[in-house]
């Protein structure tokens, strides 16, 4: 064990989401003390400060090797129900990584808006929940969790209650939502009736000999996958995501998009790596990696398809973030009986720490177009870069770098999920991500070619600098370019903690 194990309590393993909690607790305190003033500092300030904490936390609990295969292991609170280990607080750094930056741009976009500690709030909760997803080791762990991530997000969603299209979006959200609680609600009942346990690590002992009951186990098991693809806004559990991304307020699209996507995919990893091992599954005729490897080719080809139609700009990265949800879905979809499994879902789970950089600053970007009232479209954004030239060059960064272009951080992640695709012997998975993501060069590169190419259509009158926003953009763009050398690292860091979960 480490010094710092054996230091403090073991209760304190979950503290980084106790943080979280605790932020959103203490937001809606200050709130009660003093519910007619907005306070937009001072509620932007807690929300910060509460998720650099939780980053910070997270991240010395990691480097220090917390409940890692190397400090004796995944530390288990109340009875296996909760478990902190490495893909625990990685998860847990990429959320409060958003989630920093998604209260800094708050500061402005809700400058003279009501319920700012409200909003700051359900933000925290959901991200507690987000935290919670990836520390399950119980099924039942994994619906609480997942409901509490959900149910705040549901409600940002529709948070401009005078925009007919976010309360549109809230409410279709929701009822996609509900639909999908109660798929992977009844597909943990019949996982339940096949092994007795809820616990993954009895499920995994259980599920071998489940003899006649196979069957519904099976069922049970394809049933959970529909819930997560709906968490992770994959094929065919998509279609709410445009609707809500383009409904909801441009940080809560950022905040949906990237932390909400990378919780349903830890929560996945652990599930399906731990609760239903391949070695066990397979021979019984219950094959789930073929069956995402088919979920991955469909989803990263329709996104990037469907965004590359779209004149919204908005829309188009709505889009965008379903095709990537296909590039992450080889990390599961790639997994074999003797493969380099830990390899390959540990480079997706990289892939998901850099996407969280770039596609929550595009998203950012967005917000601060908004807040200027510029315009929704690509022609909107025509010339923009004559008055804007910083903000659009972190633009610039964050399309190339989704798009998978060297020297950005996103094409290191592509490469190294890819790489290891192909080494576990998935190369047509490989090939099939790497053809999409040429294809997403195309309607990438629109949003770059309007703002230093195009002539303006008008005169943009951008009024004072968002300083939020600004600062949340360049935080976003800054954290981009970092992890180019900081790859290395991080790739290692994720591939261990990976591994640890097929030992």
């Amino acid at each position: 064990m480490t010094p710092l194990q054996t230091q403090l309590p073991t209760w304190t393993a979950v503290a980084p989401t106790l943080l979280l909690g605790l932020t959103a607790l203490v937001l809606l305190l200050v709130d009660s003390i003093d519910p007619d003033s907005t306070r937009p500092g001072a509620l932007a300030g807690i929300a910060t400060l509460g998720s650099l904490a939780t980053l910070a936390v997270a991240g010395w609990f990691l480097l220090a090797g917390t409940g890692q295969t190397g400090s004796g292991g995944a530390i288990e609170l109340y009875g296996g129900s909760l478990v902190v280990d490495g893909l625990s607080l990685f998860f847990t750094v990429v959320v409060a990584s958003v989630v920093a930056m998604v209260s800094l741009a708050s500061y402005d976009y809700l400058r003279d808006r009501t319920y700012q500690a409200e909003f700051y709030s359900l933000v925290l909760l959901a991200a507690t929940g987000m935290s919670l997803m990836g520390s399950s080791g119980s099924l039942a762990t994994v619906f609480i969790s997942l409901e509490l991530a959900s149910l705040p997000s549901y409600a940002l969603v529709a948070f401009l209650k005078d925009n007919r299209g976010s309360v549109e979006a809230g409410l279709k959200y929701f009822l996609v939502g509900a639909v999908s609680s109660a798929v992977l609600t009844f597909g943990i009942s019949l996982v339940y009736a096949a092994t007795g346990s809820l616990l993954l690590a009895d499920v995994a002992s259980a599920v071998g000999s489940a003899g006649d009951l196979v069957g519904i186990a099976g069922v049970g098991i394809v049933m959970i996958a529909g819930g997560f693809a709906f968490k992770t806004a994959s094929v065919p559990f998509h279609f709410w995501a445009p609707e809500a991304y383009e409904g909801a307020p441009a940080p809560i699209s950022a905040f949906l998009s990237s932390a909400s996507k990378a919780a349903g995919f830890a929560v996945a990893f652990r599930v399906f790596a731990v609760g239903f091992p391949l070695d066990a599954v397979v021979p019984m005729g219950i094959d789930w990696s073929l069956l995402f490897a088919i979920l991955a080719v469909v989803t990263m080809t329709l996104g990037n398809f469907a965004a590359a139609t779209q004149e919204n700009v908005k829309r188009m990265l709505a889009y965008s973030s379903v095709g990537h949800a296909g590039y992450a879905l080889i990390g599961l979809a790639a997994l074999s009986g003797g493969g380099p499994n830990g390899n390959v879902m540990g480079a997706s789970m990289a892939h998901l720490l850099v996407y969280g950089f770039m596609n929550t600053g595009a998203f950012l970007f967005i917000a601060m177009v908004e807040h200027w009232e510029v315009g929704r479209t690509f022609e909107d954004y025509n010339g923009l870069a004559t008055r804007a030239p910083a903000a659009c060059l972190a633009m610039t960064v964050f399309m190339f770098s989704l798009a998978g272009l060297p020297p950005f951080g996103g094409f290191l992640s592509k490469y190294a999920l890819f790489y290891e695709a192909i080494q576990g012997g998935f190369w047509w998975l490989a090939a099939v991500g790497a053809i999409n993501s040429a294809l997403s060069l195309f309607y990438y590169s629109r949003v770059v070619k309007a703002m230093w190419i195009e002539d303006p259509t008008g005169e943009f009158d951008l009024g004072a600098t968002p300083v939020g926003l600004y600062a949340a953009v360049m935080v976003a763009a800054v954290g981009t370019l970092l992890l180019l050398p900081a790859f290395g690292p991080v790739v290692e860091t994720a591939q261990s903690a990976a591994t640890a979960l097929f030992a």
